[in-house]
Order: structure tokens, then sequence, then C-alpha cells
């Protein structure tokens, strides 16, 4: 599969041993790197891997901070804005004309990019230390379910999607085998392990980095929001991501592929890039 293709086999790499895209040259991935980091905040990402335990990054050296126009701004309690009421918890916080302008020069969809950066100023709160870019969220989105678009899914406006989004059965054919961990509670499989949600987190992986990113008192893989803060947390596990190597590490933690780093590189790159012009 293409990288337009992302939800049979990009939704999947942490899961299997091969790889499947062409990883570019180490200079260039640091490059492009150091530019996500430089253009759009900084770079974190911490989820499953090879469908065990979650992973965990290391940091390098030091990378200009983001301009600070190109962090997502922070909604004005003040000034209530009407599509503003249907957002809840993270997604709340983010600017209504900051999303507009940043989905329209992005392509990203709103409800999406809403629940990107919501987590990423979460994160901002939680450990400032980490320094997680939103881009890197759109580009991991971007990567694991196309923006929760796999299959013609849509995030509805509350933050759930129109139908659930799984993977194939880890059953060791074509990824590495994990037997069921959550009696299919997710996945709807009791036998096997499936990846779920526009993250394609696994049920085991949930059950450790589970968040409730709208603040309905559920974390449901599913639900975009609970997805993306769950994703940044993992992501901010692996330490500071404001360096290339840190942000490589991270990435790579989250999918044991330098094709899937690639992959995201690429994403996140071209985000950094929209936003920017």
């Amino acid at each position: 599969m293409s990288e337009h293709e992302p939800g049979k086999q990009h939704a999947f790499r942490a899961r299997r041993s091969r790889e499947w895209l062409a990883a570019l040259p180490l200079a260039a991935m640091v490059i492009g790197v150091a530019w996500i980091i430089t253009a759009s905040g900084s770079a974190n990402v911490d989820q499953q891997s090879a469908a065990t335990t979650a992973r965990s990054g290391t940091v390098a050296a030091e990378v200009a901070p983001a301009p600070a126009e190109l962090e997502p701004a922070v909604a004005a309690p003040s000034e209530p804005v009407s599509e503003t009421a249907t957002l809840t918890g993270i997604a709340s916080t983010v600017d209504p004309d900051w999303l507009d302008s940043t989905a329209e020069s992005t392509g990203i969809p709103r409800r999406m990019l809403a629940a990107y950066a919501g987590a990423a100023l979460a994160l901002r709160e939680e450990q400032p230390a980490c320094e997680l870019g939103w881009s890197t969220l759109a580009g991991i989105g971007k990567t694991e379910s196309g923006h929760a678009t796999l299959g013609g899914t849509t995030a509805l406006p509350d933050g759930s999607t129109s139908q659930p989004i799984l993977g194939p059965q880890l059953d060791g054919s074509a990824f590495d085998a994990i037997s069921d961990t959550d009696h299919g509670r997710w996945d709807g499989d009791e036998v096997w392990d499936r990846a779920v949600g526009p993250m394609q987190f696994i049920p085991s992986t949930w059950e450790r980095w589970g968040a409730d990113g709208n603040d309905d008192g559920v974390s449901d893989p599913n639900q975009v929001d609970d997805a993306a803060l769950a994703t940044a947390r993992y992501l901010c596990h692996s330490g500071n991501l404001s360096s290339a190597t840190g942000w490589h590490a991270a990435i790579y933690s989250y999918n044991h592929s330098e094709s899937y780093v690639t992959a995201v590189t690429t994403a996140a790159n071209a985000y950094a890039r929209a936003a920017r012009s």
C-alpha cells in the first residue's frame, strides 16, 4: 500500500516485523525532522511498539523553538463562538479562528485538527518540557487513518467516528500475533487483537495509556480527543522532543519501523510548511 492508503498497512506498522516503505537516508530524515520542530512547535509521539509494550525515546541535541505564531492559539473564554459550543474538553481550548485558518491551509479536517491542537495545548500545561507539536500528532493521524477518513469514516462534531476504525486481525499471518487482551471490548474480536481508532491503539496499550480528552468520563480509543490526548502522553513519555534525535526516537517508539518514521516525517513536514505559508 502507498502512504495514500494508510489504513490497511500504515495503521499496523507497529505490529509487524518488516518494513514496507523505502526509508529516506538518515541525513535527509534529520533535516526533515528539524524543520518540523522549528516550524511547528516541537514533535512528540509515543505509542505501542511491535505489539507488546509502550515505547520510550531518547533525547539529543537542542533545536530552536518553534515560532509562537505557529502554535495553536488558546480560545478566549470571554468570546464564545457558536461552533465551540459543540466542542468539549481539550478541543474547546483551541481558538476557532486558528482552527479555521490552519484547517484551510493544511487540508486537515477541522474536527481532527481541534483534537491534535487541543492535545498539544494540554501537554504544554501537563508536561512543558516535552515540547510536543500539533503537526506531529497530525502526521501520525494522517499515517494511521487518514485523519479518521479510512473506509469512508468521518469524525463527527462530538469527536466520535461515524464507524469504528479497525485494523486486521493480529494473528501472525501478516503482522505480529497478539492474542485477545480486551475480550473484544474495543475491537469486537475475542480471539485476536486488532488496532482501534483514528490513532490505531492496540487494546492492551490503550489499557495503559487511554485518556479522556473530551471530559465525558470515558476513555474511548474511537473518540478523537481521547485518542489524540493518549497519543500525546505516550509520546511525551519518551522525553523532550525538541531535538531531531529525540523526535525521531519518539516516532520510532510509536512504531518500530524507519519507513513509518519516514511517512510521519513527510506528513508532519507538509503540515508545518502549509501552516507557515
